[in-house]
């Protein structure tokens, strides 16, 4: 593309929907020029909100629409697949929300579809494009606290949620492992990679959805990581990565973290604190920048959130729901 202004749609119209368009219409380079929903008075009352032209009361209207140079998925992850799919097939670009998809077999039809028809496919785990945590992985990756030994991490909600609501919901792949276990995984791969050995244990509702989630990651290096997830229980969100010269330490929410704290032996621990200048810890106008910059560029796919480390997450994340028994409605065809 050659505009200076990169073109937006938005697909679904809920909370996380609201949040990134909030962003990304602070972004002087960014328009957000339509939006769609299944229903075409939900799509109207969104782009009123926000001021956007076109609003479809279908998703294929949005595919469709020449005039987009990007659409963010933000459905409720069971339709990551059809959703993105759809666009993909229409020649659009795509950041589609985490979890990717609901399981590694539909993350890698998408991925296939997007390298096929040469278009840009990123999830949005916005933890990754985050400068605190791109500066954390580089500290580690410098050696700054040795050979990576464990990685501990957490993230809960306090709940309790209905039966009816979608994390509870098998049919909208409901639980907490791919709504908040994601985080502490993606987290865990991004230091590490992909691991050798996965065990994990889950307390499950009547529904059949994991309540709380424990994992033990392990690698061929020796390290481990022991995550954990929960909707049944406010948790601290916090972080914890040790090395065999030193820890790093991430306060509550550090998947979008104001600061941190290297500890090193011999030495006074450090403080990093992010840049004002970055915005508020909430804002999701990193991953966009990226997209964009990637887009601009004539670029596939981003540096960094690749579509081989997202398949790689989802593929430990089908591991874990395996060895807990979980099983989602649209699996069983």
């Amino acid at each position: 593309m050659t505009t200076d202004s990169v073109r937006w749609g938005i697909l679904a119209t809920g909370g996380i929907a609201a949040a990134f368009t909030a962003d990304l219409i602070d972004l002087p380079d960014a328009e957000v020029v339509a939006v769609a929903s299944r229903s075409e008075a939900s799509a109207r009352a969104f782009g009123e909100r926000f001021g956007i032209p076109r609003a479809y009361g279908d998703w294929a209207s949005l595919a469709k629409d020449a005039d987009i140079d990007v659409v963010y998925v933000a459905t409720p992850h069971a339709a990551h697949r059809a959703a993105a799919g759809l666009c993909l097939e229409a020649g659009r670009n795509v950041l589609c929300e985490k979890p990717f998809t609901l399981n590694v077999r539909e993350a890698g039809e998408l991925v296939d579809l997007a390298r096929r028809e040469g278009r840009f496919l990123m999830e949005a785990m916005w933890m990754y494009c985050n400068p605190m945590v791109r500066r954390l992985k580089q500290l580690v990756d410098d050696g700054a606290i040795g050979e990576v030994r464990t990685v501990q991490a957490d993230f809960g909600l306090e709940g309790p949620f209905p039966a009816a609501h979608r994390l509870r919901d098998p049919a909208q792949g409901g639980g907490a492992l791919l709504d908040l276990g994601v985080y502490p995984v993606s987290f865990a791969q991004l230091l590490l990679g992909e691991p050798a050995g996965i065990a994990a244990q889950a307390v499950l509702s009547d529904e059949g959805v994991d309540l709380q989630t424990g994992a033990v990651l392990s690698w061929d290096s020796g390290a481990l990581a022991a995550l954990h997830c929960s909707i049944d229980g406010g948790t601290g969100t916090s972080a914890s990565v040790t090395g065999t010269r030193g820890r790093i330490d991430l306060p509550a929410g550090f998947f979008h973290p104001e600061r941190f704290v290297l500890h090193r032996t011999g030495r006074e621990p450090e403080e990093f604190v992010a840049d004002p200048a970055d915005g508020p810890r909430t804002t999701m106008r990193h991953e966009a920048r990226e997209v964009m910059r990637a887009v601009r560029a004539g670029e596939t796919e981003s540096p960094l959130v690749p579509l081989d480390g997202t398949l790689a997450v989802m593929r430990t994340l089908d591991t874990v729901r395996e060895r807990i028994g979980v099983r989602y409605p649209a699996e069983e065809a």
